[in-house]
Order: structure tokens, then C-alpha cells, then sequence
């Protein structure tokens, strides 16, 4: 699919932004995170397009397997690149197969994970959920300096709020970091951190946003992401969908410093940004660079 006018979206004017609002902006923007799915292309998309001082974060795909992730996580390694391999514990069949998959990924250098359930519809074996992997994790020496968790500002399509929570509450013991799920509204995820603060989960926060795509593609992935009250938004609202079509639709920059300055503040320990780029890397970077430019 061609990307459509939002992929060059209308700049956002920073002059309402004070000083203090743009050393933040520009400090989330100099070293996000991009999430990539392991396709056949995107080695040579990142390569073309992305700077090293991006930290590449790779999906795990149910049909293609935890070695696509793991094998591209390698390649781009030596390239250069800081990669972070998504463990899907659905996609993982047993401890042996696990230590296995540890070994790669502490090979890279980096000894970082993201843990996350999955999209498999049945396990591979015996983690169904990733606090069962990450249970794993703790018993045994696992070599990683860091954990990354998944939280949900928005309700998740078949798990309930609560249990989100809770899950994240456990998850605690072992993950040092969270990364947010992807979601439209900076309302939402400001109300989510305050709320993920006050239940005193501590963990530092990088904030998931949508980069730069095609809007068709934004909503197809959001049904299938857990992204339902966005998803159902856009669904039941053609008028905003079609809007997003057009300049002045949904707009990353807009996202951001609609943040500021409530997640630039020290208390929120927001750690950066994680673009969930859906491949889109060459316009993604292309705005990132044009942001950094205008807040300069």
C-alpha cells in the first residue's frame, strides 16, 4: 500500500512550547526506539534510513517464528545498530528452547529483552503468558540487563482492565522498563501514567505512539493490537477516519507536545519514545529529523 498524504504530514509550530517544553522534546526525540516487524524487506529499509543512535526494537510474528526476530535482531547488530528482540512466550516451546533463545539474544551484546504474551493463538508449549515467562526468567541466571514489559493506557480486546494492572504489578519483580501500547489519545496516556504512579509501580516508562503511516494501515493494525477503544473510535467515527486522510489528521508531533509538559516531569519517569513505525521507517525518520530541526 502507497503512503497517502500523512506520511508528509504539516509540521506542528512549536512557538507555544517554552524553553524547558523543547530541551524535553528534543531530548524524547534524539534517541527513540523503532519498532519494526520482520519482514523480508526492513533490513535494508533501516539500514538505508535509520541512524544508529535509534534503538531498533523487532516484533515477533506467530507465522514467521521467534527465529525471524531473533535472526534480523543479529543481522542488524552487525550493522551497528542497539536491537531489542520481542520474546514472545507463546512462540517459545520450553525452558530448553529458551535458554537457546537467551543465548542469541545475549550474543548481540545489547542483553536486553521485550517480554510479551503473543498473538499465537495456542502456545508452543509451556509459557501461555509472558508473566509465566518472565517467572522463568527469575529462577534461573538469565544473563539480561534489561526487561521490557507492555502496559495498556487504553482497555485491551480480551483482557480485562484489572488484570492488565495486576499483571503489571507482578511484572515489576523482574522488568525494568515498560513500554505503553499503542494509542491516538495523549489524554489517555497521561491519565495512564498518573494512574501507573499512583499505584506505585515505579518502573521508568517509554511512551508507544504511532509514527509516521498510512492511516488505513494505523487502523488494521489497531484492531488486531488490543487497541480497542481506538480502533472502535475510528470505526464508528468515519468523519475523524476520513480526516486522517487529509493534512491536519492525525499528526505525531501534535501527540507529543500535547505530552509536554506533564511527561517531561522528573516524578513521571518517562524514559523515551517507542515509535511502532509498521515499517514505515523512511518517513518516520524523515519527520523525527525535521522535529529535532524546529525545536532547535
Amino acid at each position: 500500500m502507497g503512503v497517502v498524504s500523512v506520511a508528509q504530514p504539516k509540521m506542528r509550530r512549536l512557538g507555544r512550547i517554552d524553553a524547558a517544553g523543547k530541551r524535553a522534546l528534543t531530548a524524547f526525540l534524539r534517541a527513540p526506539r523503532y519498532e519494526v516487524l520482520p519482514t523480508d524487506d526492513i533490513e535494508e529499509r533501516v539500514v538505508a534510513s535509520v541512524p544508529r543512535e535509534v534503538t531498533i526494537t523487532v516484533t515477533a510474528s506467530p507465522r514467521r517464528g521467534i527465529d525471524a526476530t531473533i535472526s534480523l535482531a543479529e543481522r542488524l547488530a552487525g550493522h551497528g545498530y542497539q536491537v531489542v528482540p520481542h520474546i514472545s512466550a507463546r512462540l517459545i516451546r520450553d525452558e530448553a528452547h529458551l535458554r537457546e533463545v537467551l543465548e542469541r539474544v545475549n550474543a548481540i551484546g545489547r542483553h536486553e529483552i521485550f517480554v510479551v504474551a503473543g498473538d499465537a493463538k495456542e502456545p508452543a508449549g509451556e509459557f501461555p503468558d509472558s508473566v509465566s515467562l518472565l517467572s522463568a526468567l527469575m529462577s534461573r541466571p538469565h544473563g539480561l540487563r534489561e526487561i521490557g514489559v507492555t502496559g495498556y493506557p487504553e482497555r485491551h480486546s480480551f483482557i480485562d482492565d484489572d488484570l492488565t494492572i495486576q499483571a503489571m504489578w507482578d511484572k515489576r519483580r523482574i522488568a525494568t522498563y515498560i513500554v505503553s501500547n499503542l494509542c491516538f489519545d495523549p489524554r489517555v496516556v497521561k491519565k495512564w501514567v498518573g494512574r501507573v504512579r499512583r499505584r506505585r509501580v515505579d518502573l521508568p516508562i517509554h511512551i508507544g505512539m504511532a509514527g509516521v503511516a498510512d492511516p488505513a494501515k494505523l487502523l488494521r493494525i489497531s484492531t488486531r493490537i488490543g487497541v480497542v477503544d481506538s480502533a472502535r473510535f475510528l470505526r464508528g467515527h468515519s468523519n475523524w477516519f476520513l480526516r486522517m486522510l487529509q493534512p491536519g489528521g492525525y499528526e505525531p508531533g501534535r501527540f507529543i507536545t500535547a505530552l509536554l509538559p506533564d511527561l517531561a516531569l522528573p516524578e513521571r519517569k518517562v524514559a523515551g519514545l517507542h515509535f511502532f513505525t509498521f515499517n514505515e521507517i523512511k518517513a518516520t525518520e524523515q519527520w523525527r529529523q525535521d522535529m529535532l530541526a524546529r525545536a532547535a
